[in-house]
């Protein structure tokens, strides 16, 4: 999908060379970078943006200044997408904690299309790290556009709901959405909001935001002002001293206090911005902190239990305070990782082995149908046990056969369970569903409960959509370590190292919390606590009832397996929703939970909960709202009328879940992401010889001899004169051909 839409940007770029912007040539957009000098996803987008849906060619051309070319006959299949030209952009960023709040508000022209005539738009919404789309507001003259959520059983029986349109996800963190319907020359103020989480690495957050915009989006006119704002308002909640280190815009601080802090940026410009907006501070820390966050419920809530937000910080954690590592890799190596995935997978794990020191050990089990060990045993990681292991993961690494995921996470939890001086790890990559997954939960789950001290932990990774990432999360929820994935088969290594670098930085284990047991009614998420790694902090939240405690203290064990305790801030929310910077975190580990249990009262909850925050999740659908100004004055004003829909449609978008799994797929070795091959498409502009083409291509040469062979005069006459005019109508289309790609009027 992502090349199909590069692609039709490309074709979008080369049409939009038709329109003409007057005799200035310093005002014509400039040309894009040669096709040989790009990626094949080079076009996706890298901000906000808004593309005209072109399927006729002929209504191409500027609503302004027509230029009277010549028409251009055939269609765009699929259709070409013509990037508009932005008028206006601002953004607000709200950050508290590790979540990012962003709000993006712009305008755009549709200075493609001719004023008398209209077409589809799409908006194109990239997001930053593990990001979540909010909500879509757009304007245009006569007409307005929400987003809402809904629980589709509730709209069965709405006549006013339309089916699905273009939109959804078209990459894992790409949204797109289709506008129907816009006339030429109108302006777009669209309104955008979604959240993302700030990634944490080496004692520093770090906020990327996609704000890179072409310069074709640029418009076309010297005198036209362009002027741009950011926004960022910084909730560190820790309440110590912020430290700022990077940022990729100038701003200016307009507010400072403890914990928190304000910036704008707001210039006139000559160009939209070329980079990405990035922010990265640090919390001023030598020793692992923590606090809690309590809020009241809201008068519309509709779970009346109070609500608790608890993190713990590593600080500055040297490397010596590490756990020692006892690690197995349960690699996936079926049929359906054949090619990049378990190419990708096998770079990620040479590049996790090369990490280990030399008092670390490890081992590696591939899997399909069968098992495959490296070693009986663990192995210490010499440099001569890791070049052996690299040898052996070019020879056995060999992608075929089924998938089998409980024989040899038996195994591995077997081989580690008389680990001592460490925590034991394992780490489970896997792109398919089996069978047997909640009994392989309810296996991990006993042995956690019924186990030793310190129970091997399981990480989780997920690759594409056709494996149960509800079941990895809930495999290591339960094996109290951490679940991640890449949706986007690109992102397997990237992916792969920062989970396994969360894995191998361990510094406080079997973390408790005391005082907690006399709250009623009390919910935790993720339910088992997991480790305090360096490369992250952990984060708890949950509900309860009664009066929270005045003093709140966290335990836990260090490298060297002394007890520690940390005394926990307590202080009450002030400009923080907490609700909402719980939400999706809640949400899918509900959803897990839904999913292992089987729970329909808790599939509800997670409904009721996606409705109230604005969070996608598996059980509620979005749709787009269309209200037409016109059509609601005139409904109004017709009294003795009943009005079913007030002047407003609904349009159903697609499902925007990631599922749970799919097991025929995982059964027939279908590799994530395939589709299958559909017929060649035609080029964007059909000239009409391929008619003929397509005709005599079924025709061999004697059958034509043998049929001219038969025909009389008059009728070879009649003959030779559609071939002429044939042949002159192909050279009438070769001509606006050219024109599409030169003419300037």
């Amino acid at each position: 999908m992502a090349e199909d839409f590069s692609k039709a940007v490309d074709d979008g770029l080369r049409l939009s060379k038709r329109i003409y912007f007057g005799k200035d040539r310093a005002v014509a957009p400039p040309r894009p970078q040669p096709s040989m000098a790009r990626s094949s996803t080079a076009l996706l987008p890298s901000a906000a943006m808004v593309y005209a849906v072109i399927c006729d060619p002929g209504i191409v051309d500027n609503p302004d200044i027509p230029s009277y070319q010549p028409h251009v006959h055939g269609r765009c299949d699929p259709p070409a997408l013509i990037p508009l030209q932005m008028y206006a952009i601002e953004m607000e960023v709200d950050c508290h904690h590790d979540t990012a709040f962003v709000t993006v508000s712009g305008t755009w022209r549709l200075h493609c299309i001719k004023g008398s005539r209209s077409c589809d738009c799409r908006v194109a919404i990239p997001m930053g790290l593990q990001g979540s789309i909010l909500g879509v507001e757009v304007r245009v003259p006569r007409k307005s556009y929400t987003t809402e959520l809904v629980v589709l059983e509730d709209d069965k029986g709405n006549q006013n709901i339309a089916p699905p349109q273009n939109g959804g996800f078209l990459v894992s963190n790409i949204f797109t959405l289709t506008i129907p319907q816009i006339d030429g020359g109108s302006n777009l103020s669209i309104k955008i909001r979604w959240s993302q989480k700030i990634a944490y690495s080496n004692g520093m957050f770090s906020l990327n935001v996609p704000f890179n915009f072409p310069d074709f989006v640029n418009p076309a006119g010297k005198k036209i002002p362009k002027r741009e704002k950011i926004r960022i308002n910084l909730d560190a909640v820790t309440g110590g001293e912020l430290l700022c280190k990077t940022i990729s815009h100038p701003m200016k601080q307009v507010r400072r206090q403890a914990g928190t802090m304000d910036f704008v940026y707001e210039s006139d410009v000559l160009a939209w911005s070329k980079v990405d907006f990035s922010f990265s501070y640090a919390v001023s820390s030598s020793h692992m902190t923590g606090g809690v966050i309590l809020e009241s419920a809201s008068a519309h809530d509709l779970d009346q239990r109070e609500l608790f937000y608890m993190y713990l910080s590593p600080g500055d954690i040297r490397s010596e305070k590490v756990f020692k590592r006892e690690i197995i890799f349960l690699i996936d190596i079926s049929g359906s990782m054949h090619g990049k995935l378990i190419e990708d997978a096998k770079s990620a794990l040479l590049a996790a082995l090369s990490k280990l020191n030399h008092h670390d050990s490890f081992n590696i089990i591939a899997f399909n149908g069968e098992t495959y060990l490296f070693s009986k045993s663990m192995e210490l990681a010499s440099e001569d046990a890791v070049e052996r292991a690299t040898e052996w993961i070019n020879v056995n690494f060999v992608a075929g056969g089924g998938t089998n995921i409980s024989r040899p996470l038996n195994t591995a939890i077997e081989m580690l369970s008389n680990a001592q001086n460490s925590v034991p790890i394992i780490f489970l990559v896997t792109d398919g569903t089996v069978e047997d997954e909640r009994q392989i939960c309810a296996m991990v789950k006993n042995r956690m409960i019924n186990g030793e001290s310190i129970c091997p932990r399981i990480y989780t990774f997920g690759i594409g959509l056709f494996c149960n990432h509800y079941f990895l999360r809930t495999l290591a929820t339960f094996g109290r370590g951490q679940y991640d994935a890449a949706i986007d088969v690109d992102l397997i290594e990237p992916r792969m190292l920062t989970l396994f670098d969360k894995a191998s930085s361990l510094v406080l284990a079997n973390i408790k919390v005391d005082s907690l047991d006399d709250l009623g009614e009390l919910e935790v998420y993720p339910s088992h606590i997991p480790d305090l790694s360096s490369e992250g902090p952990l984060i708890l939240s949950g509900r309860y009832r009664g009066n929270f405690p005045k003093a709140l203290k966290v335990e836990g064990i260090l490298a060297d397996f002394s007890n520690f305790v940390v005394d926990m801030k307590i202080h009450n929310a002030k400009d923080m929703p907490l609700q909402r910077v719980c939400a999706r975190d809640q949400i899918e580990h509900i959803t897990a939970q839904a999913w292992f249990l089987e729970n329909k009262q808790l599939e509800q909850k997670v409904a009721k909960l996606s409705l109230q925050t604005g969070f996608i999740s598996e059980y509620t659908r979005m749709l787009l709202l269309e209200t037409d100004y016109l059509k609601k004055v005139k409904e109004s004003k017709e009294t003795s009328k009943k009005s079913d829909g007030g002047g407003q449609r609904m349009i159903l978008l697609p499902h925007l879940g990631i599922g749970f799994g799919n097991l025929s797929a995982t059964v027939e070795n279908t590799p994530p992401g395939y589709k299958s091959k559909l017929p060649e498409v035609p080029e964007i502009f059909k000239a009409a010889t391929s008619c003929c083409e397509a005709l005599l291509s079924y025709c061999c040469c004697m059958c034509c001899i043998q049929c001219c062979s038969r025909l009389n005069n008059q009728c070879a006459t009649a003959l030779t004169q559609l071939c002429i005019a044939v042949g002159c109508f192909g050279c009438v289309t070769c001509c606006s051909e050219i024109c599409c790609s030169g003419n300037e009027g």
